[in-house]
Order: C-alpha cells, then structure tokens, then sequence
C-alpha cells in the first residue's frame, strides 16, 4: 500500500479510527489532511505527522466549512488522490419512543450531511484530475438493526446508500468509493455508548460483547485503518460500490451476541 505521491484528506482525524487512518497514510508515504472540528486535537495529530501534514478546523456540517478543508488541501498539496470521509456521532441509546428530537437531528447532520457535503466538494476535484478513492465511514449499525441507537443505525443505513449512489455516478469517470462498516473497536464513542446502557458497569457490558463476538474481542482503531488504507490503495482498484466489515464476526454470528445477553 504505496500512498507516495498521494494526499489523503481525513475528517473526524483527531482521534480513534481517523487518527489511525491519518497515521497511516503518511507512514505509507501520503501527505495528509487532518481534518476535526477540535483543532487542538487534529493539529497534534498533524504534528506528529510532520511536514507531510496540515489540520484544519472544521464543522463537516457547514458547507462553507467543507469546502475551506478541501481548498486547504488544494493550496498546500495540490491534488486530493484519497480521501476519508470518517467524522462520526453516537448520538444517544433511547427508544424510538424517547428519543430526543435534537439529538436526532444533531447525528444525522454530522454522519449524514456531513458524509454528504465530503463527497460534494471532494468528488468535484477528483473529477478533473480523473482519479482518486474515497472511503466513508459507515459501520455495522449500516447493515442490522440495534434496539435504542435509532439516529445511528438510521445515519449509517444512509452512508451505505450514498456510497452505493456515488460510486454509481463518478466509477466511469476513474474514481472509486466504498464504505466500511467497523463492528465494536476500543474508541471513545464505544466506551461512551458502553457508558449508556450502564453507567455502573461499562465494564460489564463490553466483556459481555466481547464474548458473544466470534473472534471474542473488540477490535482496534489500527484495524480498521488497515481496511480503509486499503480500500484507498491501488491494490483495491477494481473495488468499488462496496461495504466491508471489521467487526470480529458480528455480523457473521448475531446469535451469539444474543446468547451474551446483549440486543
């Protein structure tokens, strides 16, 4: 996976799984773009990157926003060749029946607006250089339903469908776009979900998540960074269109995550 020659922009850069996305393409030899609405974190990510990195400051669900990370990109590398669109939500755990109408609101702006807006202001600029892969961050809440996280398996449900319309749209013009889909990775939105359900006992409820994971352990922000870095390679080329998972057997054995206790 050789990114030399290649800038890879990375939203939601600053921590967990963009942090290691953004990492890794430049131990691979990309020049990055951190991208994070806490510009504290994503420019300490950029430091420890080097002169191969800038971070900006961005809201990914304000067009103007947008569109200021990818000119920065434009003014200090030149080009876009790879480009994770990462920067994510949990929301709250509530029933359909509870849930709170600004919270709602709030995730689908970031994991779907924001995924939106990536793509219109990204897509263009790999449209004139006729090249360049983008990888959206949906998870494994894309693809099966979980009882209390209505706003997320609703956001992630639509980043899959935007990855499939997109890929659609620009693959005959020698752009690829795929998603991938983590399951339950040691991030600080896990723990905080973990939190939710039980804020005596997050403990408890990941050791019994785990458990019910085929692999029987949550996996790691490098992990997925792997899929992406991947999937953004020349080795993926004739991928596209697609969603992947990383999620230890989740997805493969949900019967065991019930037998754990856990729905």
């Amino acid at each position: 996976m050789d990114f030399n020659g290649k800038v890879a922009v990375v939203t939601g850069g600053g921590n967990g799984i963009g942090r290691a996305a953004a990492l890794g393409f430049a131990q691979r030899g990309a020049r990055v773009v951190v991208v994070d609405r806490d510009g504290d974190a994503a420019a300490a990510v950029a430091a420890e990157i080097g002169k191969a990195a800038i971070a900006c400051t961005a809201d990914v669900t304000r067009a103007a926003d947008v569109a200021a990370y990818v000119q920065a990109a434009l003014d200090a590398f030149g080009s876009i060749d790879c480009f994770h669109n990462n920067a994510g939500i949990e929301g709250k755990v509530a029933p359909i029946v509870e849930y709170d109408e600004a919270v709602y609101d709030a995730v689908m702006a970031v994991n779907v607006k924001g995924v939106f807006l990536g793509l219109r202001h990204v897509l263009p600029v790999m449209i004139l250089q006729q090249r360049g892969a983008v990888v959206n961050n949906a998870s494994i809440a894309g693809l099966v339903g979980t009882a209390g996280m209505s706003a997320y398996v609703a956001s992630k449900h639509a980043v899959i469908g935007l990855t499939k319309v997109a890929a659609a749209e620009v693959g005959p013009l020698g752009i690829r776009v795929n998603a991938v889909c983590p399951g339950p990775i040691s991030t600080r939105m896990v723990q905080d979900l973990a939190r939710q359900v039980s804020p005596n006992n997050p403990e408890g409820v990941e050791e019994r998540y785990a458990a019910g994971l085929p692999l029987r352990r949550y996996g790691t922000v490098e992990e997925v960074a792997n899929l992406v870095l991947f999937l953004a390679s020349d080795l993926a080329g004739n991928i596209t269109g697609g969603q992947y998972t990383v999620d230890g057997g989740r997805t493969a054995a949900p019967a065991g995550i019930a037998q754990a206790g856990l729905r």
